[in-house]
């Protein structure tokens, strides 16, 4: 529903925390793509596949590449296309869209404390959007008495810049309520 705010820095991964959103609040995007080994790793597969169905011939060879490199191609960016947006009054976290008035604190988490709360210290009733290759988090309280979830963790690469766009927008978009 909402345009891509910067869709090119969002391809390589990186944010969009400095370019003004609604109302001036300084908004954020970031696109949790997959890291460059997983790439490689799935290159070596394909050429393994190729490699096993070399006694069948060189056009099953070349289905088979052709095959796998579309399937892993699919596969890694379909996985790797999760996306966090702050923008206009709404938190876009995968396929979550929450209101920004129904979010509390966002906490920052190193990759020790992000491993915690992905761990032993998680409710069951959580929102994750978690990519294991993302060390680093944000904790968001739920603060809406109708929602049973306690908390939102996000993986993110940049967990300071996240938690300070959380706490901006909502700060504007409680200006704005009141």
């Amino acid at each position: 529903m909402l345009d891509d705010m910067n869709d090119q820095e969002g391809r390589n991964g990186r944010t969009d925390a400095g370019s003004p959103g609604a109302g001036g609040v300084r908004g954020y995007e970031e696109r949790l793509t997959v890291p460059a080994a997983w790439w490689v790793m799935a290159a070596l597969a394909v050429a393994l596949l190729g490699v096993s169905l070399a006694p069948l011939g060189p056009v099953p060879v070349l289905a088979g590449l052709a095959a796998g490199a579309a399937g892993a191609a699919v596969a890694l960016n379909t996985y790797g296309s999760a996306r966090i947006r702050v923008a206009e009054g709404w938190l876009l976290a995968g396929p979550a869209r929450i209101p920004l008035a129904a979010l509390g604190e966002a906490r920052a988490l190193d990759a020790g404390e992000a491993l915690a709360w992905r761990t032993h210290r998680a409710d069951a009733r959580a929102f994750m959007l978690l990519r294991g290759y993302v060390r680093t988090a944000v904790r968001v309280e739920v603060t809406d008495p109708d929602d049973p979830t306690p908390y939102l963790y996000l993986s993110t690469r940049q967990p300071v810049r996240l938690a300070a766009a959380l706490a901006a927008a909502g700060r504007y978009s409680d200006d704005s309520a009141g």
